[in-house]
């Protein structure tokens, strides 16, 4: 999400009724089924077992812990200036554009105070632990930094545009900071792959969960283009929810008939797929970068 120091972001809803895949799965997990390591530790532990999840929690862990770092080291914990988002990582098109292609990637783990952190992960960790038994921990960290990126990356590019039709450079110098691109990427992924009807789950239930994550995602583009037209005193980066949202779609697409075709399938499905995406992103960045 992008911040200027005067609008503070607004915060996003979790998905309603975001629970793991029910205990009724058929058991043993068959040889076919799309992960059944995952699948067994999603039943062996409680869900505020790190275990459960590994790959989420390792992005919960990181999120407080550079939190926690800025908090310690001179920042206000409730209202960050600029200045600090920017030592710490945070997105702006015109360093971007001059060689800190990092910030596309540090500032997903870089927020605005206390209460952008935690709705952020309060988010991160119900859809992390619905999605994270169908991709897998690598899977789930893979998701999180390609969305995250592909949604700072078509911020960056709405700003650039910006800049040239209106002969405004300020937009170049907006800042942009959070998770919510990554988060609205895995609710992305989760509703394609929740619409496979060969996981070992019975279908009405992957279906309530399709819904609530679909609900969960219009509810909250919904709120963050409302401010386009209303003004609440907020600003939201509605292009980083979007390109978040529409490349975890795009990520869901190719790994659905993998599925079930068996664990090392699979997971050379996604290599791929992830190949591919970091090939499309580094195009699409050097294509903003020559616009101006």
């Amino acid at each position: 999400m992008a911040f200027t120091q005067s609008h503070f972001e607004g915060e996003i809803l979790p998905p309603t009724g975001s629970t793991p895949p029910p205990e009724q799965a058929p058991e043993p997990t068959p040889e076919e089924a799309y992960s059944p390591a995952e699948s067994r530790r999603h039943r062996e532990y409680s869900v505020w077992d790190p275990r459960s999840a590994p790959g989420t929690y390792l992005l919960l862990a990181i999120n407080i812990a550079v939190f926690l770092w800025m908090s310690t080291h001179g920042v206000d914990p409730r209202t960050p200036t600029e200045n600090d988002l920017l030592r710490y990582g945070a997105n702006q098109t015109w360093f971007v554009l001059h060689g800190q292609w990092y910030r596309l990637l540090t500032a997903t783990f870089v927020h605005v105070g206390l209460i952008h952190l935690l709705t952020n992960m309060w988010c991160l960790w119900n859809l992390g632990i619905l999605g994270e038994p169908l991709i897998g921990p690598y899977g789930m960290i893979a998701v999180y930094f390609l969305t995250g990126i592909a949604g700072n990356l078509l911020s960056m590019g709405y700003n650039v545009y910006y800049a040239l039709w209106f002969h405004d450079p300020s937009s170049l110098l907006q800042v942009g900071a959070g998770a919510s691109g990554a988060v609205f990427g895995i609710a992305g992924i989760l509703i394609i792959l929740l619409s496979n009807r060969k996981l070992p789950f019975p279908w009405e239930e992957l279906r309530k969960l399709r819904s609530s994550v679909v609900k969960f995602a219009l509810i909250n583009l919904v709120i963050g283009l409302s401010t386009i037209v209303v003004n609440v005193g907020i600003r939201i980066d509605n292009s980083a929810h979007i390109g978040g949202f529409v490349s975890g779609l795009a990520l869901g697409f190719p790994l659905i008939p993998r599925m079930t075709a068996g664990r090392q399938r699979y997971l050379r499905r996604q290599k791929y797929t992830f190949a591919v995406a970091c090939l499309i992103l580094a195009l699409f960045g050097y294509a903003i970068a020559n616009r101006l």
